[in-house]
């Protein structure tokens, strides 16, 4: 999947959930949000990674049923559970790059 930006209008970026949380701006590392999409009726998957790093390798598991696991580059990032629909797939996921303060 293609690098998305803040710019893309689809994605609502303002409503995204678990994006740098306050207590994390300062954290490095890769991190999982939901954003929603105005052109779909579902929230997609976003990873965002540091800025000059290269872009995480997504896997994602099936914990049980309908509930996945995603991972980037092995870190655990986010939970999903679909209540209908296919399983998440790594192209489905937002890779996301953004600056770090130090």
């Amino acid at each position: 999947m293609p690098l998305t930006t803040f710019h893309d209008r689809r994605y609502q970026w303002s409503q995204a959930k678990s994006l740098m949380p306050p207590q994390a701006q300062c954290e490095r590392g890769p991190q999982g949000a939901l954003v929603p999409d105005s052109d779909e009726e579902m929230d997609h998957i976003a990873v965002v990674y540091d800025k000059g790093e290269t872009p995480p390798k997504i896997t994602i598991k099936q914990v049980s049923g309908s509930v996945h696991q995603v991972f980037a580059d092995g870190i655990a990032v986010a939970i999903v559970a679909r209540a209908s629909g296919d399983a998440p797939n790594p192209s489905d996921v937002l890779l996301v790059e953004r600056g770090v303060h130090s």
